[in-house]
């Protein structure tokens, strides 16, 4: 499983989230404490950008319509997705942030 660095921890504000490319991959970094979560940015539903949402309650949602993906399987917890969008391991290395596109199971 091949990683790639995409940024230092110091920049994905707690509770919050930042959009990333790995390769031509759009990544939405979410860092709840010292735990980062790496969903595909692109929401399931209406095909927008997940990671210009808001972060809560281990949820990322959709700032278009509202649609709630949870943050460890990426799976839809309120509608209107029924989808879930591809998760993705991360690693923490020192203070750099990485990234594997092989999806999480």
């Amino acid at each position: 499983m091949t990683f790639e660095k995409v940024c230092k921890l110091a920049d994905i504000p707690d509770e919050g989230v930042i959009g990333v490319e790995v390769g031509e991959t759009p990544v939405a970094l979410v860092r709840r404490g010292e735990e980062v979560y790496a969903l595909h940015d692109v929401c399931s539903h209406a095909e927008v950008k997940l990671s210009e949402g808001e972060v809560y309650d281990g949820t990322l949602e959709c700032w278009l319509h509202g649609s709630c993906f949870d943050l460890r399987s990426g799976k839809p917890t309120g509608p209107p997705a029924i989808k879930p969008v591809p998760v993705y391991r991360v690693k923490i290395d020192g203070d750099d942030v990485l990234v594997s596109l092989s999806k999480e199971s």
